[in-house]
């Protein structure tokens, strides 16, 4: 029998964001940066590669470190550089291509884009070089930033860019915009000034069968907050990270984060070089902007992901924060629907993700697989350390649910209870949990399970609140008939 398919996907302890998810053979492929519980900054960790048969998406596989950060020649024995979000393409030479680019400690800020390679999707990969022209002089056109590369039918496509949140197109403060952005992303009044539209914009370049060497030089193909028709629907989900470029049905998507700091965005185009026209928003790893939501219900942090069709269906992989930081993301994924005309329709955050429609009701979960969180207070992600506020935290390797205070809301879509008796839920503290109309009386230092009884349908969102005190909790498992 399969395991049980639920956000996040990965186990409990991994930390895997920024996914890049790819069909090589029976097997799909993550490929992501690598945070770690309770981090104070992105990326600290090695690369690594999970994998899963595409017919049991439960069962996902580590395959170990594919890249280490002192392979990258940036690297300093006490100083290794940070590897930021990744990806990988099957040259037409058979190989595996992983591109990337360092930062913090001995990097520069948008610094080289770089290559290494593997004779398997899993790596282990080698540093092959850094993305460069002709003659030699390393591609430093636009922001470098958050490469993503497609083989289409031969034809190799790099995407990359960065073009923050705000709008830098004042003609009164751009002298200041100018000089800000120059110590700020390491370029030249100079180069600012000529790049066009924007320094701040989404770039492609088409890259020789060496996969190292340009072939033309880039140009913007999506605009930023700064650039985008302030009239337009783009300007208010520009493009600002996260490029992300498939193809499905001779249609090429674009996919992004916005300057909303939140949300997957995409535009299409029939053309990889041109033409990309915005569409809509995919996912919200807060919810925000779904069915017209404005409320925030998990942390509103970093997201970078993209699409994949796996036997026929379509899924959408991004990240989700932990920790009440930017800086300890996790891996989740959600079923999508494609339409006709090419559009899709912004999906909602679940704990079910890949799975069925909605989990079983009989059987034991971490209580961290809720997908909303719901506090009193807006958490700001990005603070670096703890704080005493709801939030999903680690202990012992185990993540469970911490500072569960009067007023927080944890909301599980979607259970099938048809078949349930009762939930008993693992906690501790002192204070009440609600369950429906039934109350949940802790009282204790350690763990204590609290059972009560619980029915209803096939497809259920379970709702827990705390309505009084201060609670951690670990787990629930549901009792069958």
């Amino acid at each position: 029998m399969k395991n049980p398919v639920f956000n996040p996907y990965l186990p409990s302890w991994e930390y895997v964001p920024d996914g890049e998810p790819h069909v090589f053979g029976d097997r799909i492929y993550l490929y992501g940066s690598h945070d770690k519980a309770n981090s104070e900054r992105f990326c600290v960790q090695d690369y690594t590669v999970w994998s899963a048969p595409v017919d049991d998406l439960s069962d996902w596989k580590c395959h170990g470190v594919s890249y280490r950060k002192d392979q990258d020649p940036r690297s300093l024995i006490d100083k290794p550089v940070d590897l930021y979000a990744p990806d990988c393409v099957q040259g037409n030479d058979g190989k595996y291509y992983l591109y990337y680019f360092a930062a913090g400690p001995n990097a520069k800020a948008f610094g080289p884009m770089s290559v290494a390679v593997s004779e398997r999707p899993e790596g282990p990969f080698e540093y092959l070089g850094d993305i460069r022209y002709p003659d030699g002089r390393p591609l430093m056109k636009y922001l470098t930033n958050d490469p993503a590369v497609i083989n289409d039918e031969g034809r190799i496509w790099l995407y990359y860019g960065w073009g923050l949140g705000r709008d830098f197109r004042s003609a009164i403060l751009k002298p200041l915009y100018d000089f800000v952005l120059s110590k700020l992303c390491n370029r030249t009044l100079k180069d600012i000034r000529n790049t066009h539209p924007s320094i701040l914009s989404c770039t492609v370049v088409e890259l020789e069968d060496d996969m190292l060497t340009v072939k033309s030089e880039p140009k913007a193909v999506l605009d930023s907050k700064t650039t985008a028709d302030k009239d337009s629907e783009l300007y208010h989900h520009a493009f600002y990270e996260a490029a992300s470029i498939r193809k499905f049905n001779g249609l090429y998507y674009l996919i992004y984060s916005s300057g909303e700091n939140n949300e997957l965005a995409y535009a299409t185009s029939r053309y990889p070089d041109r033409d990309f026209r915005y569409r809509g928003v995919i996912i919200s790893n807060s919810d925000l902007g779904y069915q017209g939501n404005r409320i925030a219900k998990n942390n509103a942090g970093t997201i970078h992901g993209s699409i994949e069709m796996i036997k026929g269906q379509y899924y959408i992989f991004y990240h989700r924060c932990t920790n009440n930081t930017d800086f300890s993301r996790q891996a989740c994924a959600e079923r999508i629907e494609i339409a006709e005309d090419g559009m899709v329709e912004q999906v909602e955050m679940t704990s079910c993700g890949m799975g069925d429609k909605s989990l079983k009701g009989i059987g034991k979960y971490p209580a961290s697989i809720c997908c909303n969180l719901i506090t009193r207070k807006t958490i700001r992600p990005g603070i670096g350390g703890q704080q005493s506020l709801p939030r999903i935290s680690e202990e012992n390797g185990i993540q469970y649910l911490a500072d569960l205070v009067a007023g927080t809301e944890i909301v599980y879509k979607y259970f099938d209870l048809s078949q349930t008796s009762g939930v008993s839920i693992s906690a501790r503290g002192k204070g009440t949990i609600r369950v429906k109309k039934n109350d949940i009386i802790v009282d204790s230092d350690d763990y204590q399970n609290h059972f009560c009884q619980v029915s209803g349908s096939e497809k259920e969102a379970f709702t827990m609140t705390v309505t009084a005190g201060r609670i951690d909790v670990a787990a629930l498992e549901f009792k069958g008939r």
